[in-house]
């Protein structure tokens, strides 16, 4: 691969010293540059592909970093990262120590606000610009690139109403190519198809509606044409919106026709783009199929079933029920607050309703989950998936944060698999007769089960079990850090006598077992695979005094910081819940006492 162009590109201000007529070669270099590194390092793809030529004119422009750019969501912000000065270090895209993948405040200055979840950057980038207008600065420019998925959501609504009747010198691209990571859906989809195929609104334009200037629809992949857009949208004052029509994984052919799979592919041939093989045959499987496969079993068995998931069919696995009954499950787009609320209503007339949620975006629907389910005690089952830790996403998109924020929430019942098969028993146990909303949280990837389809059988709410009996030291565990637990065990071997208990509900908690528990033993170790503040341990903890126990009991979980980005074993073992570090910790206790 030849970088005659982009390995002269140190930052913004030399791409600026190319002629405009040389910026389609650069283009070109830039997007085989992005398919080399990320065939064999993987990552996010197809986003950042569909907006070569749109990062490459926006920095031509606009005066970066004084000026102020936003990526919504971040995955699309490769091109823009390569450009800014992190070239040399693109290779180390989402690895421990290396550069994130979503745009990081402390990682760059160009990178103006940090964007890991959807539809943040027009409120953002409309607070950057009241900003400026306060200080004085009326030159500076304001730039939130969001997608047509994105710009579907609420907060992004909010934003563009509060924009509307504002002077800010605000610049919303919609980077429009009908997808987010599954195909967007809506009415807003629906009308900007109208605009994208000629049917230019006129007087229904809605953007016009809230006060913006439009331009557009124009082909985001048509240099000549987004510098001209750009260079006419600078001299306009007050809010303005661009349409720029693009295609997800633009360059790449596999990319442009199987635009879900190649959102992020993981390793493929950079030159035929086929996807590498994995060796999944002999694996069990994710939890997120079990959980897809499990509640399409139970719909083919109960019409009052029915699933909902804001924007992540494919990746929630809805999509088996979503295909089989089309009417019975829906993808309502990145709403997260609209899912939990409609999975309401539909609790009042007697749908057992499972909406299936990824934790990081629960964050985003809190009050609707308290307010509108909990608080009317409606039956709701929240599918929690990408519990604890997720690995090269990073930060932004851990789900460690679920078990101390639903704890708090009178009427819920959280429950935490260790295995597949816990799973599928907790799925079938809340079709029974509910009479309470629900949480069952599970991690992203594989379990270690292969047979899981055994054959249901309802699960007592609120009852643990023993794993392994023990006289020494005794390990409660809630959820699949089980797992860890038990290879750590099995490392110690005939040393100690360890007992393993698996809590199977965070709310609410098998008092009973705990009582056996600090009866027998004088040293207690939890461990759980999220934050060690206010989570299972804490709930042991609080136990433990109403009791009055007077042994010992020792906190394990994600310590009280964001972790970071990286390979999730090493993250495990940087959060000290890894089997190792649980052995290493267990031997400690176990040789002090």
């Amino acid at each position: 691969m030849t970088l005659d162009l982009l390995s002269h590109i140190h930052s913004p201000e030399d791409l600026r010293q190319l002629k405009a007529k040389q910026l389609e070669q650069l283009a070109k270099e830039l997007r085989e540059f992005i398919i080399d590194v990320v065939s064999t390092k993987e990552g996010h793809l197809g986003a950042s592909l569909g907006v070569v030529e749109l990062t490459i004119a926006l920095h031509y422009c606009f005066e970066t970093p004084k000026d102020l750019l936003v990526w919504d969501v971040g995955h699309q912000a490769y091109g823009h990262k390569i450009l800014t000065g992190r070239r040399d270090r693109f290779e180390t895209n989402r690895k421990l120590n290396g550069i994130s993948g979503f745009p990081k405040r402390e990682e760059s200055i160009y990178d103006t606000f940090g964007t890991g979840h959807s539809s943040t950057s027009i409120s953002a980038a409309l607070g950057m610009a009241i900003s400026s207008q306060l200080k004085g600065d009326f030159q500076k420019q304001h730039i939130a690139v969001i997608g047509d998925a994105s710009i579907a959501s609420g907060m992004a609504f909010e934003g563009l109403n509060h924009a509307g009747v504002t002077k800010a010198n605000l610049l919303i691209v919609l980077n429009d190519n009908a997808i987010g990571i599954d195909p967007s859906v809506g009415a807003l989809k629906t009308y900007l198809t109208k605009a994208k195929i000629g049917k230019k609104p006129s007087q229904d334009n809605i953007i016009e509606a809230l006060n913006f200037h439009y331009e557009g629809p124009i082909d985001g992949h048509d240099l000549p044409e987004l510098l001209k857009a750009f260079e006419t949208l600078k001299t306009k004052s007050g809010p303005k919106l661009l349409h720029v029509i693009t295609k997800k994984g633009k360059g790449l052919k596999q990319a442009e026709e199987d635009q879900v799979k190649y959102h992020a592919p993981g390793k493929f041939d950079k030159l035929t783009g086929e996807v590498l093989p994995k060796n999944n045959q002999d694996l069990a499987p994710k939890f997120q199929d079990v959980f897809g496969l499990t509640l399409l079993e139970l719909a083919q068995q109960d019409e009052a079933i029915v699933g909902i998931t804001p924007a992540m069919p494919t990746g929630s696995s809805l999509k088996y029920m979503m295909d089989a009954f089309p009417d019975r499950a829906f993808d309502v787009g990145i709403a997260e607050q609209h899912a939990v609320t409609l999975a309401a209503g539909m609790a009042t007339q007697g749908h057992k309703v499972f909406c299936a949620i990824y934790s990081t975006f629960l964050q985003r629907a809190y009050d609707q989950v308290i307010h509108d389910v909990a608080l009317q005690n409606l039956p709701v089952v929240f599918c929690i998936d990408r519990a604890g830790l997720v690995g090269n996403d990073g930060a932004t998109h851990h789900g460690v944060f679920d078990l101390a924020f639903l704890r708090c929430i009178p009427n819920l019942i959280i429950a935490a698999p260790a295995d597949a098969i816990e799973l599928r028993q907790l799925l079938y146990t809340a079709t029974q007769n509910l009479q309470q909303p629900m949480a069952i949280r599970y991690p992203r990837g594989r379990g270690q089960i292969k047979d899981w389809k055994t054959p249901f059988e309802k699960l007592d709410i609120g009852k643990g079990r023993c794993l392994q009996e023990g006289s020494d030291v005794a390990v409660l565990s809630l959820g699949s850090i089980s797992r860890h637990v038990s290879e750590s065990i099995r490392s110690v071997g005939d040393r100690f006598s360890i007992a393993h208990y698996d809590l199977r509900y965070l709310k609410p908690l098998d008092e009973n077992l705990l009582e056996s528990v600090f009866d027998k033993f004088q040293q207690i170790i939890t461990i759980e695979d999220g934050t060690v503040k206010g989570g299972f341990g804490d709930a042991v903890l609080e136990f433990a005094q109403t009791q009055n126990y007077t042994g010992h009991i020792h906190k394990l979980g994600i310590p009280d910081r964001f972790i970071e980005h990286g390979d999730t074993d090493e993250l495990y073992a940087l959060a000290g819940i890894s089997s190792e570090k649980i052995k290493e910790i267990i031997l400690c206790i176990l040789n002090q006492s």
